[in-house]
This record gives C-alpha cells, sequence and structure tokens, in this order.
C-alpha cells in the first residue's frame, strides 16, 4: 500500500465518519427545562436565578462573593476597574491567551505587560514577572492555560511585597485546585467564563469570585452603570424611586435565562470534570510514549480541571510542519485546534508598539502546538479515534 494514500489529506479513508469538534457544550432535557421555566416567570433579565447562580459558584469554589456578569470579558474588565487600573498603570500579564485577557486592561486605560511562561507547564512564569515590575505595576492577571493554576505561591508573595492586586484569568480552570484548594479564593479576583466550550454553560457569560468584600461592591456597581440604590449611600434619601449614577459604569448584567442554564449545569459539574480528566489520563497513557510530541506537563502541588488538552510537536523528528499535520488531523475528521497565538502578534497590539521577541518560551509554544479534542460530551469512541488519528498522523510523518 502506498503510505501517502494512507492519509485521508492524500485520499486515504479517514478516522471517523463525521467531524469532532475540539469542544461542545452539553444541554440535556434537565437544562431545557431550567430556561423553559425561568421564561414562564416574571424575571427573565435580572431575577433571583443571578443570585441562586452566583450562590452555586460560590459555595463550590469556597468564596464569600461572587458576581455574574454578561461574558467572561466583561467580567475581566469589571475586575480591572474594580482594581483601580487607569491611566499610566501597568499590568503584567501572560500573552499565552485569549485577546480578552489583556483587552481588559487596556479598556482601563492601562498598559499590558507580557511576561514569558513556564517552559514546562505554560503557565505565566513567576521569575518573568519579577523581572517586569516597575514604579508603574499596578496588578497581575495570571492565566490558568488549559486548566492548570499558575504557581500561586510564589505569584501572591510578590505580590504582596509590591502591593499589587492579582487577578486570576481561570475561563479554563473552574474545578482545578491549588495545593487542595479550589481555584476562586487564592487571588484577589478570579474570573471564570461559561461560554460554551467551557466546564459550564450559560451560551455566554463570566462571574468574579473573591473574599474582598469592597471589591464585591464596586464589581456589583460596575456591570449595572455605576448606578447606586442603597438609600443609605445617595443623596435624596426621602424619595423612593431615587437613584445614583455615581461612577462611570456599563451594562453587563447577566440575565436569568443565562443563569438558570448555569444553575442547571453546577450539578453536573462534578461529572463533567471526572470525565475531562478522565479523558486527558487516557490521551497521555497512549501518546506519551511517542517520541515526536510532548503530552501535557503537571505540577505535583496543582490538579488541572482540564478545558484543554494539547500536544507539543518535535518538529525536529518529524518530516512535516505544525502546519501539514494540522491539516492532517482536519482531515481525518479530528477537529484540532491551535491555542493561543500570542496576544501581541495580533495587528492591533503590533499597531500599538509591541514586537515579536518579548516573550521567547510562549513564541516558541504557539509553533509547535495542537490542541486534540476534549469535552464531556465526547465518548470513549471518540477518544479512541483521536488517539488514532494522531498516531496514525504522526507515524506517517516521523522521521525514520
Amino acid at each position: 500500500m502506498d503510505k501517502k494514500k494512507e492519509l485521508a489529506i492524500f485520499g486515504g479513508t479517514p478516522i471517523r465518519d463525521s467531524y469532532l469538534p475540539y469542544g461542545q457544550q452539553w444541554i440535556d432535557e434537565e437544562d431545557i427545562h431550567a430556561v423553559v421555566n425561568t421564561l414562564k416567570n416574571d424575571f427573565i433579565t435580572t431575577g433571583p436565578a443571578i443570585g441562586q447562580f452566583e450562590k452555586a459558584v460560590a459555595e463550590f469554589v469556597g468564596a464569600k462573593y461572587a458576581v455574574a456578569f454578561s461574558s467572561g470579558t466583561a467580567a475581566l474588565h469589571g475586575a480591572c476597574y474594580a482594581a483601580g487600573v487607569g491611566k499610566g498603570d501597568e499590568v503584567i500579564t501572560s500573552a499565552m491567551t485569549f485577546a480578552a485577557t489583556s483587552n481588559s486592561i487596556l479598556y482601563m486605560g492601562g498598559s499590558p505587560v507580557f511576561a514569558d511562561i513556564d517552559p514546562r507547564a505554560y503557565t505565566i512564569s513567576p521569575e518573568s514577572i519579577k523581572n517586569l515590575l516597575t514604579k508603574n505595576t499596578k496588578a497581575i492577571i495570571t492565566v490558568d492555560f488549559t486548566g492548570q493554576p499558575s504557581e500561586y505561591d510564589a505569584i501572591m508573595s510578590l505580590a504582596e511585597e509590591h502591593n499589587l492586586v492579582v487577578i486570576d484569568d481561570a475561563a479554563h480552570a473552574l474545578g482545578a485546585n491549588y495545593k487542595g484548594e479550589y481555584i476562586g479564593t487564592i487571588a484577589d479576583m478570579t474570573m471564570f467564563s461559561f461560554h460554551p466550550v467551557k466546564h459550564i454553560t450559560t451560551g455566554e457569560g463570566g462571574m468574579i469570585t473573591t473574599n474582598d468584600e469592597a471589591l464585591y461592591k464596586k464589581l456589583v456597581d460596575f456591570r449595572s452603570h455605576g448606578i447606586i440604590r442603597d438609600s443609605s449611600k445617595i443623596k435624596e434619601k426621602n424619595k423612593p424611586w431615587y437613584y445614583e449614577m455615581q461612577s462611570l459604569g456599563f451594562n453587563y448584567r447577566m440575565t436569568d435565562l443565562q443563569a438558570s442554564l448555569g444553575v442547571s449545569q453546577m450539578k453536573k459539574l462534578p461529572l463533567f470534570l471526572e470525565k475531562r480528566k478522565s479523558y486527558a489520563k487516557n490521551y497521555t497513557s497512549a501518546l506519551e510514549h511517542l517520541k515526536e510530541i510532548v503530552t501535557p506537563y503537571q505540577r505535583f502541588e496543582s490538579s488541572s480541571s482540564w478545558h484543554l488538552y494539547i500536544i507539543r510537536l518535535k518538529l525536529n523528528k518529524l518530516n512535516g510542519t505544525r502546519e501539514e499535520i494540522y491539516k492532517a488531523l482536519q482531515a481525518e475528521n479530528i477537529g484540532v485546534n491551535v491555542h493561543y497565538i500570542p496576544v501581541y502578534f495580533q495587528p492591533y497590539y503590533q499597531h500599538l508598539g509591541y514586537k515579536k521577541g518579548l516573550c521567547p518560551h510562549t513564541e516558541s509554544l504557539y509553533e509547535e502546538v495542537i490542541t486534540l479534542p476534549l469535552f464531556p460530551k465526547m465518548t470513549n469512541r471518540d477518544v479512541e479515534d483521536v488517539i488514532a488519528g494522531v498516531k496514525k498522523v504522526i507515524s506517517y510523518y516521523a522521521v525514520e
């Protein structure tokens, strides 16, 4: 048999008959019923389901407060506002993330400063953060990339020493833990995302958890135009209809429709986490012996919630580029992806003056990484197909 013809991209038979995406929500009848019930009730925008959802997430992670937002991006914007980020302030963050992380700094007039990643775990490097600190540094935004927690002992120590606010972009990390403590209480504020490919979904949505009451109050005001209705804080105390806009906020409120779905999804979070961890374990067990790739490294002190499973190609052991291998896997109907293009590669950031070469480890990772499908709705057969597809494609391109 012609080896070239074995690959689907060259006319061979694909591993799968149908396309498997890299991520997908799991919505069941219980979820649908929860949303339909909300539609039948009096509140479909701001109502009781939002408080129920906030309570469910706060209790799960062990936080005192939780504030729901219309998206994870809106939540990050709110966190930067609550942290007091403004013009002239620098905020250190990772470039190995979605653009929303650093965009939230720009929204407040601050300047993103990109730290490099740990070359093994791919999370933001405390040593890189330390080397970037200046008198203008206001905050640090960590990114728990793929679901693996950042090195929080070192990062929180730096923050305390330099009086910095720490915001955790935990869009990937609901259910992850660091030294036995759930992500959601370690940083000053932690953001979770509820996009359809995340651990639970509300369609679009985000949330900030915190143990700081002052930050909590700022977040609540910010998501609703900066409007205050508390009679003890406004001037016209004798007018029951009166309210005051005391700061410039945004309409970043989550709806009850979204929140009711979130409440229902939270009931299934333990199952979702179990499946993600099981599938990730199967991937590693089957693929870690391939000399042409690197499977994800896991720190002993933390436990990933496995939003993403990425493999890193050893291109010196392959007779093909990352693009060729990516296309070959897609042709096998395996919906691989790439996470992420370093933020400062984007044209908008280039126009702001950021140059390539800022973060060598981040840039090297980007050139070599491929994301495999990983989501709870997958079946064991789906996982087997992905493993078979990776082995098939890597075997074809492997240096003999």
